[in-house]
């Protein structure tokens, strides 16, 4: 605060008209990134709650193909069969691999998923409306880094990559069973005794205690079954609800970032970025780690950029954002070993800068 209150006294102020037409800019630019982009957010939020309360999870693990390339492929298909933004990838898959899904299917699905799903191909066409190469250049290039990060862990990945061990999500249905085997031996044993003593008199009431068990185990039965589809419904909307925070926060920072930098950032100075072959791959892909958005979205984001930066560079970050960013390394580093996500992050930035640079000159990008 001292700090403020000095510069303030020794420095002029700037013309107030001026601060309030740079406010006013960066507001209106926020608003049409943020307003462009929350139909298709709250699209991907409402297919993601839906998975999250009825899709079974034991599905997927009667599809798992055991053949490495078929389950490359199969890896793939998952992001267009479960379009989930990359903030709900890593609980999801953590409950497919206990489930018995394979690991590099599992990393591939993290990685492609948030791209190959028809949410995130509709937003792309959306946003680049006048170059619809770009939807599907990003999505050619996202299933190329399926095949080659595949690949690479089908061939060398020799040891767990997990920071723990998963343990096989056998349920929770054996430790009740023998919780209830032993409550009705031990039952059994205290019943059989009364009678043992009191055979005469629990012969006539035994009737009526059965009525009386079948008419109160009845009545548990449809209150359990009223209070799953509210516990259901509750799930749902409680996962809607962090997913709407999650990726809503992100968003509005990405927004007001990328307005901040057009507003007060000088064309020239981009341009001087955007122009250089390598250097605007690299920036737009450091840049898109940075604002960590949400694959539904950042083609909004990114699109403001077009007339300073290369075709292929926006590529880039339209494709290794949603792979690996800030949030998504954090939420990998829960997962997995830090030595194998530093490894799979240097794969994944190494396969998009070459595949950007690749379908440039392929597709004139």
């Amino acid at each position: 605060m001292g700090l403020i209150i000095l510069i303030l006294n020794t420095r002029p102020l700037p013309d107030v008209t001026l601060v309030t037409h740079e406010v006013r800019l960066v507001f209106t630019q926020f608003m049409d990134i943020f307003l462009d982009a929350l139909p298709f957010m709250l699209l991907g939020i409402l297919l993601s709650t839906i998975v999250e309360g009825f899709i079974p999870e034991t599905f997927i693990r009667r599809m798992t193909p055991r053949h490495p390339l078929v389950g490359i492929l199969f890896g793939c298909v998952l992001g267009i069969m479960f379009p989930l933004c990359e903030c709900g990838m890593i609980p999801f898959v953590r409950r497919l691999m206990r489930k018995g899904m394979p690991v590099y299917i599992a990393v591939i699905f993290i990685l492609v998923g948030p791209i190959l799903n028809p949410i995130v191909f509709a937003s792309t066409y959306m946003a680049f409306r006048s170059e619809p190469a770009m939807a599907y250049s990003r999505m050619g290039l996202a299933f190329l880094v399926a095949l080659v990060v595949g690949f690479v862990l089908t061939q060398f990945l020799k040891s767990s990559p997990l920071r723990q061990p998963i343990a096989p999500d056998s349920g929770s249905a054996p430790w009740h069973a023998h919780a209830h085997t032993n409550t009705d031996m031990h039952g059994g044993h205290e019943h059989g005794g009364m009678h043992h003593h009191h055979h005469h008199q629990h012969n006539h009431d035994h009737h009526d205690h059965g009525h009386q068990h079948d008419h109160h185990h009845g009545h548990s039965h449809s209150h359990d079954h009223s209070h799953a589809h509210g516990g259901r419904l509750g799930m749902m909307l409680s996962h809607g609800t962090s997913e709407l925070y999650e990726m809503g926060k992100y968003l509005m920072i990405g927004a007001m970032l990328t307005a901040l930098v057009q507003t007060f950032i000088t064309k020239d100075s981009l341009s001087a970025i955007g122009h250089g072959a390598i250097l605007s791959h690299l920036f737009m892909m450091g840049f898109a780690y940075l604002l960590s958005l949400c694959s539904t979205t950042d083609a909004f984001v990114v699109t403001s950029f077009s007339n300073t930066f290369s075709s292929g560079s926006i590529l880039a970050f339209l494709v290794f954002g949603p792979m690996i960013d800030v949030k998504s390394t954090f939420m990998l580093l829960t997962v997995f070993k830090a030595r194998f996500v530093l490894t799979l992050s240097i794969l994944v930035g190494g396969t998009v800068f070459a595949g950007s640079l690749l379908f440039m000159k392929l597709f004139h990008l």
